[in-house]
């Protein structure tokens, strides 16, 4: 037969071949074998196509590489129904003309029932082209797969469960028809009766949760996933359905080396997407006018021109901002007249939320200074999703120290004395970057020592073949190398308490007692997360030293300390910013007072009542400790209503405690004495008698003694007291400590009589 053309526009939304009516030894179904190939069509008939001819549609011809007049050869065709039949029927379907595209949703579920309908008892291929009117619009679909009917079920038994591929078949009135749309199409699909492989996963399918790489921030990750992806996994018409709209910004801030850099790259490696954007914040910048806001529109010009042709099913494109904060700072706060970062803030906001809105789009922001972003851009719609990237508590110091030295333990290159554990305990406040410069620090320690200190720097083979990082490597990083950034550092505040606290009497244990109390309630209590307390008392009253020793007791993992030598040169602005940056300070030295003339800075004063009175975040504690000599001065200020309760240190009032005080001081002056191993009793008598000299200097002025006492100890000066007799001598098995006790006893003795010492 010769191959002519579909007569008319509806046969050939048949899907059948056509043929003259009159001829009748031709069957429903045939094969048509052009030179190389067979295929099998359904016919149906029409007066117009002339005798010995066999028409076919344009897509019919184009599957079948059939082309007008060409000669074929026709013959019947019977389908095997127990073999043949088709039970699921995959279809992929797109717009036939690319002029009809629309974004509307199309009902997979009605679209299969039009289908079975139109196409019933028809003879389909894998592979087949066809035309399928639906709603008014042409689709060209294309036969994808086939799976034949069980044959158990056609003869009324249970169905076995065994599902065969087939190549031809015939659709039935029972057949399930399953629609997905083509690679790059433009349709909206919803319904049931479309393929779940349709929707490409957001999630790479070969992608490890548990090889991420990243320690101590699960918590984190499982909320970015449930706030920004887990919208996204959903099929999109269950989305609309819902009325959900994407998130389309996560902002990750936090102190420096916690892992927000490493967070963005997992994200990005993890989605399923178009190759991330990754912009270092301010090369975005350009020196020529109108070339920052273009660096800004070449970012989302992909996203736009894929969701215009592609709408609802545009594949996810993330663009990754690292220090987002140089390009977005608050409009209006930067100075000049160019306005250049303020255009770039408004051109980035009308990106991510504007007019015409983006849904396939994922932005995401880095930086450790949140307060300096513009405040649209974290509203809802924008970087709504605000995560923070903090230190890493305990458990995740151990993780992040697991992934470090992974290799290490892979290849026995760990010693076994390596506790991993322990070094979690030690690093208190170490960040992740800080954690893996702690083990590059170990790692150097350990290569160190096979190194030949000659002329020239060589390996030792002998023994590098032996090398092992083990706990001493870690131990002499920690103590000398690496320092936490946000940690305690116990140099700072060990130097106000280098000699101990002594505890010359009840005001001294009062006061330690009032702090550790202060301490358990800043600890325990869930109504005052923030605790504030003020010791006041006389210049050179160990205000200081006791604030350092209850800071040390509170075992905090951060202690920060705002020292006046810290504010030296610093400008009233750069005070407000350092004491905002510090926890703990010491206030009344940071606002620069002095007795003489009104001077003093108001901003820093506004900015210490301001802090002073902020709670800290949800979840945290915060506990104040300051110190001053001037209360008067601060109740001016109205600064003392700002802390939560003041406590006095007196200084030493009686002569019993400078006794106290002088005697735990030798004590300690013994003990050195002993640890130096002198072991004669000669020596030790020579040496106490030298303390005592030291405490006391007698000056002979006449008929007048001059006992001078360091300012240090005792807040007096001097006292002029009549001279002493000789004290009576000590029993001879008292011991150093005592001998000493006895003596100043003796000498304050006479002191208490006197009226110049009592003034």
């Amino acid at each position: 037969m010769q191959v002519g053309r579909c007569p008319t526009d509806e046969l050939s939304l048949t899907n059948c071949a056509v043929i003259n009516e009159k001829e009748t030894q031709i069957e429903q179904h045939v094969t048509v074998r052009n030179l190389t190939h067979k295929y099998v069509f359904t016919l149906t008939t029409h007066p117009s196509v002339t005798l010995g001819t066999i028409a076919f549609s344009l897509p019919q011809r184009k599957w079948a590489g059939l082309s007008i007049g060409q000669e074929v050869e026709v013959k019947n065709y019977k389908f095997d129904k127990s073999k043949q039949c088709i039970s699921t029927l995959m279809v992929d379907i797109d717009f036939l003309q690319k002029k009809n595209v629309d974004s509307n949703p199309y009902d997979s579920d009605k679209m299969a029932a039009e289908f079975i309908q139109h196409f019933n008892n028809l003879a389909f291929s894998v592979g087949q082209q066809l035309v399928f009117s639906f709603c008014d619009k042409l689709f060209l679909l294309v036969i994808k797969d086939m799976e034949a009917m069980d044959p158990s079920i056609l003869r009324g038994e249970q169905a076995s469960g065994k599902k065969q591929k087939i190549e031809i078949g015939l659709l039935l009135g029972n057949s399930q028809v399953i629609f997905e749309k083509s690679e790059n199409s433009s349709m909206t699909l919803i319904g049931k009766s479309k393929t779940r492989e349709s929707r490409q996963s957001i999630i790479c399918p070969d992608w490890n949760f548990e090889k991420m790489g990243i320690g101590g921030l699960d918590r984190e990750f499982s909320d970015i996933f449930r706030r920004a992806f887990a919208s996204r996994v959903f099929p999109p018409d269950m989305v609309e359905q819902m009325g959900c709209k994407h998130v389309k910004g996560i902002l990750l801030y936090g102190p420096p080396g916690c892992g927000k850099t490493l967070m963005a790259r997992q994200i990005g490696k993890m989605l399923n997407a178009r190759e991330p954007k990754i912009v270092n914040g301010p090369e975005i910048l350009n020196k020529y006018v109108g070339e920052s806001e273009a660096n800004i529109r070449k970012l989302f010009a992909d996203a736009e021109d894929e969701q215009k042709r592609l709408g609802a099913n545009s594949g996810l494109h993330i663009i990754i901002f690292d220090e987002i904060d140089a390009i977005c700072k608050q409009r209006g706060s930067m100075a000049g007249s160019t306005g250049v970062h303020d255009t770039v803030v408004n051109q980035l906001l009308s990106k991510i939320d504007g007019v015409e809105q983006l849904n396939n789009i994922l932005v995401i922001g880095m930086t450790n200074r949140p307060d300096l972003i513009d405040d649209a851009l974290l509203r809802p719609g924008r970087l709504e999703v605000k995560m923070e990237i903090g230190l890493p508590d305990e458990r995740g110091r151990i993780q992040i120290l697991h992934i470090h030295t992974a290799k290490m333990r892979q290849y026995q290159l760990l010693a076994n004395d390596v506790d991993v554990k322990e070094l979690a305990v030690e690093t208190k406040n170490y960040s992740g970057a800080e954690l893996e410069g702690l083990v590059r620090a170990a790692q150097s320690t350990a290569m160190n020592r096979h190194i030949k200190a000659s002329n020239t720097l060589e390996v030792n083979i002998e023994t590098a073949e032996k090398l092992q990082v083990s706990r001493l490597d870690f131990m002499a990083s920690l103590n000398n190398d690496i320092k936490p950034a946000f940690g305690t550092n116990q140099e700072d505040y060990a130097s106000y308490i280098m000699n101990g606290i002594i505890r010359w009497g009840d005001p001294v244990s009062a006061v330690l007692e009032d702090g550790e109390l202060l301490v358990r309630q800043t600890k325990n209590s869930d109504r005052t997360p923030l605790v504030s307390v003020l010791l006041e008392g006389p210049p050179n009253s160990g205000k200081t030293a006791l604030a350092a020793k209850i800071s040390e007791d509170s075992q905090f993992p951060f202690i920060k300390i705002c020292s006046p030598d810290k504010m030296i040169g610093h400008s009233e602005i750069a005070k407000c910013q350092a004491i905002k940056k510090e926890i703990w300070k010491t206030f009344l030295n940071a606002n620069n007072y002095v007795p003489i003339g009104p001077r003093f800075s108001n901003p820093v004063l506004q900015a210490l009542l301001v802090l002073l009175k902020k709670p800290p975040p949800k979840g945290r504690k915060l506990l104040i400790i300051g110190t001053t000599s001037r209360k008067d001065v601060l109740q001016e200020m109205e600064m003392l209503d700002a802390f939560s309760t003041t406590i006095h240190i007196p200084n030493i009032s009686s002569g019993e405690q400078l006794v106290e005080h002088l005697a735990h001081g030798t004590t300690a002056m013994i003990n050195l004495m002993k640890s130096s191993r002198l072991r004669c009793e000669k020596q030790s008598s020579f040496i106490t008698s030298r303390f005592i000299s030291y405490f006391e200097t007698r000056i002979q002025i006449g008929s007048v003694c001059v006992i001078v006492i360091p300012k240090s100890v005792f807040g007096a000066r001097a006292a002029l007291v009549p001279p002493l007799p000789p004290p009576p001598p000590p029993p001879p098995s008292i011991s150093a400590v005592d001998r000493i006790r006895l003596s100043l006893s003796y000498i304050f003795t006479g002191m208490k009589n006197c009226a110049a010492f009592r003034r």
